[in-house]
């Protein structure tokens, strides 16, 4: 596979999986809003934009502008729209590459936010979400069942799970550090309410109800993030996704030279496999997620090393 196109699978991998987080952080924390919790609007907002790297421009204590930005503003890279635009763009670079469902899927998605871009023409902002986040699952769907399962799906593959392993790394880094190490300073009913904000962040609520029931602690809720082998948002499952894909790519590419790439992601895996919360909590888990967050960025520079940004003479030599 060329470079080039191995670049844009993996792009719209992380760009849609990037849109569909912003989109369900930015609709829970509307719904917190509503909410009587201690917890200010501009202190949860701060958060968000935190979590999204601050995006130049967008001021915390206007909640609506925040929401405005971070959804439709095509001039903020972080935002929806800039992401879905993106990933569109990266999809028609390598229109050969893709089925023509996936490419229709998109297209789509892409011309009804577009056609969002003034506020005169958007519906309402909690249906204009749910269409977005309808058009997101459509393309995952069509690439899953359209798709050859061979380098270009695994691409995408690595992309997705990328994007959401360090996503879910740096959300739970945010709320240990704002919630958990500071808890003693909340109220009870502040902190259940922000705990369920991240499980729902997440898209996590049921699964944990399901696997502890509603009994929400801050020990389980990052073991269930962090450890549960079958939930998909977890930082083990998306590891290990991104190990299986990355095993395809060097199977299907038969490269010679990806020892390196293995070992690191398998490190990665194996320091989620055989961890244990009251381990990790005691040794600081804020340390912990920065190590993981760590070693996904060493991965997607050794992946970038290997199949994308490498020299002539290497290629010679495999």
């Amino acid at each position: 596979m060329l470079s080039r196109v191995a670049d844009s699978m993996y792009w719209i991998g992380r760009y849609l999986e990037r849109a569909e987080n912003t989109l369900r952080i930015l609709d829970v924390n509307m719904n917190l809003m509503l909410e009587g919790s201690s917890t200010g609007s501009e202190t949860r907002w701060r958060r968000v934009l935190r979590a999204f790297s601050a995006p130049a421009g967008v001021d915390e204590r206007d909640s609506d502008l925040t929401i405005e930005s971070l959804t439709f503003d095509l001039n903020n890279r972080a935002s929806i729209a800039s992401c879905v635009a993106a990933a569109r763009e990266n999809a028609r670079q390598v229109r050969d590459e893709i089925s023509s469902e996936q490419w229709q899927k998109l297209n789509s998605l892409y011309h009804r936010l577009s056609g969002m871009q003034t506020k005169q023409q958007r519906p309402m902002l909690s249906d204009a979400m749910q269409t977005i986040l309808d058009g997101i699952y459509l393309f995952q769907g069509v690439t899953d069942t359209t798709m050859t399962h061979g380098e270009g799906w695994q691409f995408i593959r690595t992309g997705r799970f990328m994007e959401r392993a360090v996503q879910t790394a740096t959300l739970l880094e945010l709320y240990y550090h704002e919630l958990y190490l500071q808890r003693d300073l909340l109220q009870e009913s502040a902190q259940y309410l922000e705990w369920v904000g991240l499980l729902r962040s997440c898209g996590a609520f049921e699964c944990y109800c399901t696997t502890y029931t509603a009994d929400l602690t801050p020990e389980r809720i990052l073991e269930f993030l962090l450890l549960n082998r079958k939930f998909p948002h977890s930082l083990w499952y998306s590891v290990n996704a991104i190990v299986e894909a990355l095993a395809g790519i060097e199977n299907d590419s038969r490269r010679t030279r990806a020892d390196e790439l293995s070992r690191r992601a398998g490190r990665l895996r194996a320091m989620l496999s055989f961890a244990q919360i009251g381990e990790i909590i005691e040794q600081d888990a804020g340390v912990y997620l920065r190590q993981i967050l760590n070693q996904c960025r060493m991965i997607q520079e050794l992946t970038y090393r290997l199949y994308i940004s490498y020299s002539i003479d290497t290629t010679l030599t495999m």
